[in-house]
């Protein structure tokens, strides 16, 4: 074994009973990623609710212990409930998890955490207010193997100082398959704010900045004029407070030829060598999934982390809850990541096309 190859997966985070989540508003079929990886960690699922009972079927045939709840209140007012699991239409993220707070649980939300400013600070107050947590399913990084394995290879220092990363976020329309609200800038957020906060997330974990600049972003509609106010790409590029840049683009563009939904991927340039990771699909090799490329002084590396790393972001996420700490993510990276793609879809929108 190399020094880079991954060292095993974690185990559950809890004894059977210990921890109570529930889920809410199914519009997004990131809940079920959001769900098994938790239940993975040793969560335990009670109920599900959404106002479509063809979605709650759908979501029972895999989770088949949730019951059905009558009302989201059903739920807010069950005590045994610590976590409320959503994906709901972007632009009600940050209203339906401020009751959920308010209502003693914490909250965990697929992205985008937001779609507007105001939605951020009154998420940050009610996080000042009730102690409760507003998490995100940042699924691009903690639900991506090779994308772990390249934190840890990062902070074991395997490549130097971070100087840039770089991110595409490649995405397939299926445009028949999606709902209105899709379409519609006002509850999807834009591009930048919904992909893109995948990337901005992305580039403050791995460089290890605290804070950053937009410096550039835009976005168009490039291929589909049915959808006029949709946009189809944007890109930006960042400049963090600790002198690392990061440039993304992310588009719904996939041509139907790839074998998957996207190409997504990113590269780490740090100040002794390189990472490459092909996160969905290394095209035209048959490989499969999750692959990470390595260089350094010494050479040349290509690992495959599918099914050998696992996903340590749940357990931590089921422990900080228990235990009221911030080793899963902590909640200004998660505020800071959100306020950066706001700021980058305004800008983008400002720019004079």
């Amino acid at each position: 074994m190399s020094d880079f190859e991954p060292r095993g997966k974690p185990g559950p985070a809890c004894k059977p009973g210990d921890f109570i989540i529930a889920a809410t508003h199914l519009d997004h079929g990131h809940i079920v990623g959001q769900c098994e990886g938790l239940l993975q960690a040793g969560a335990e699922i009670k109920w599900v609710y959404d106002s479509d009972a063809s979605r709650v079927s759908a979501f029972r045939e895999k989770f088949p212990q949730a019951r059905p709840a009558r009302s989201l209140e059903e739920i807010l007012e069950d005590s045994a409930v610590q976590l409320v699991v959503a994906a709901a239409v972007p632009c009600e993220h940050g209203p339906l998890g401020c009751r959920v707070m308010r209502s003693g649980k914490d909250y965990f939300t697929d992205k985008t955490p937001f779609t507007t400013l105001e939605q951020l600070d009154q998420a940050r107050l009610t996080v000042n207010e009730t102690g409760r947590k507003y998490a995100v399913y940042f699924n691009e990084r903690i639900h991506s193997e090779c994308s772990v394995h390249a934190g840890h290879l990062v902070a074991d220092g395997a490549i130097g100082r971070v100087v840039q990363t770089l991110g595409t976020g490649p995405h397939r329309l299926n445009a028949k398959s999606r709902p209105p609200w899709f379409f519609d800038r006002n509850k999807s957020g834009g591009i930048l704010c919904d992909l893109g906060s995948h990337q901005v997330e992305q580039f403050l974990y791995f460089s290890g900045a605290r804070n950053a600049g937009v410096k550039f972003s835009a976005t168009r509609n490039v291929a589909h004029p049915d959808f006029k106010k949709w946009q189809d790409f944007g890109e930006c590029l960042l400049s963090g407070d600790n002198g690392a840049s990061g440039y993304f683009r992310v588009d719904w563009l996939t041509p139907d030829g790839l074998s998957n939904w996207g190409d997504g991927r990113l590269t780490i340039l740090g100040t002794s060598g390189y990472i490459e990771l092909r996160k969905y699909v290394d095209i035209a090799t048959g490989h499969g999934t999750d692959h990470l490329y390595i260089v350094d002084e010494h050479g040349e590396n290509r690992i495959s982390c599918s099914g050998k790393v696992g996903f340590p972001f749940f357990g931590q996420l089921i422990r900080d809850c228990l235990e009221r700490t911030e080793t899963a993510m902590s909640q200004e990276h998660i505020f800071q990541a959100a306020e950066l793609s706001l700021l980058a879809q305004k800008a983008s929108e400002t720019l004079k096309k």
